[in-house]
């Protein structure tokens, strides 16, 4: 079984790291180094199910192409954006706007104004902008997408025929949202369904994004609505269904890997990892999470069944 790291020894690991690795590298000039090629990387996830699947996904994939590889768990993008830029976390599976929105702020402060957005091109560039100084490189972006998606009871959604966010909005119907407690200030939660659909949200439960606690808050009517994401495959086990979000208020959290430059920025691991890009959907990713989370099946189990059913690897 390939190494896993846990979490509470590895924070305190990359925590003083990241406190000893100098000025970032935004302000040591322009790389100009030959991207590196180690064959021994460290894949990094967040911690939670989908970021798991892809991390054993990638290690798969790059086991396949001759890596010798492990994986740790970080859940603070605090910790480990520093970690991967420093090269103790080689490669970690990100999410182009909400990455670039990220390294924005990082860079320029919170208030400033967002560099992803709904247009996928002009979200990899803008990231691409920002992450090259740091010494990492974004591959390319796949076909699966993890959105912010807000979904309703379904006997609510008939009873008020609600299809859309704009449906909801024009309902003119109070909506007790169940979210996380960032969701009073994030532009694409309360602020944006509020200036894009007008929609009245009277209150925000902090019950968490996409939680069991926050679906079942909507499931028993305590709760209107939940913040979740494109790829959860449980809303049906709760009664829920997802309102399409038609004015497109949420940005192009397309899936993408992004690497260390000099250790990870070479072509064997970018063809490595482009391979999962051609077959991975939303749907698959969806269905990946439902079996982990769901029918309670391990990670690197799910994620090699289906690296072999797309025969990206070999059957063992």
């Amino acid at each position: 079984m390939r190494p896993w790291t846990t979490v509470p020894a590895l924070l305190v690991l990359l925590a003083a790291a990241a406190c000893s690795t100098g000025p970032s590298l935004e302000n040591q000039g322009e790389v100009t180094a030959p991207p590196g090629d180690s064959k021994h990387l460290t894949i990094g996830s967040a911690g939670f199910t989908e970021s798991d699947l892809l991390a054993r996904m990638y290690a798969l994939l790059l086991d396949r192409a001759g890596y010798s590889t492990k994986i740790i768990s970080v859940t603070n993008r605090e910790i480990y954006e520093p970690a991967l830029e420093s090269g103790q976390i080689d490669v970690v599976p990100e999410y182009a706007a909400t990455f670039a929105d990220w390294l924005n702020a990082k860079k320029n402060g919170a208030d400033a104004a967002p560099a992803g957005s709904p247009d996928l091109a002009a979200t990899m560039k803008g990231l691409r902008a920002l992450a090259a100084p740091r010494g990492l490189t974004v591959l390319d972006p796949g076909r699966a997408v993890d959105q912010n998606a807000f979904a309703v009871a379904a006997p609510y959604a008939a009873e008020h025929h609600l299809r859309t966010l704009s449906d909801l909005g024009r309902s003119g119907l109070p909506v007790r949202l169940a979210a996380g407690d960032e969701c009073v200030r994030r532009p694409y939660c309360a602020p944006g369904l509020k200036k894009t659909y007008g929609i009245r949200v009277t209150a925000v439960d902090p019950k968490g994004v996409g939680t069991t606690q926050a679906k079942q808050a909507v499931q028993k009517g305590q709760d209107h609505m939940v913040l979740t994401t494109t790829t959860d495959a449980t809303l049906d086990s709760f009664g829920l269904v997802l309102l399409a979000d038609d004015k497109h208020l949420q940005n192009a959290d397309y899936l993408v890997p992004v690497v260390n430059r000099s250790r990870a920025g070479g072509a064997g691991v970018r063809n490595a990892l482009g391979r999962l890009n051609t077959v991975l959907t939303t749907a698959d990713l969806a269905r990946l999470n439902e079996q982990v989370d769901s029918w309670r099946r391990l990670p690197e189990d799910v994620a090699r069944t289906y690296l072999e059913s797309e025969n990206l690897v070999p059957r063992g």
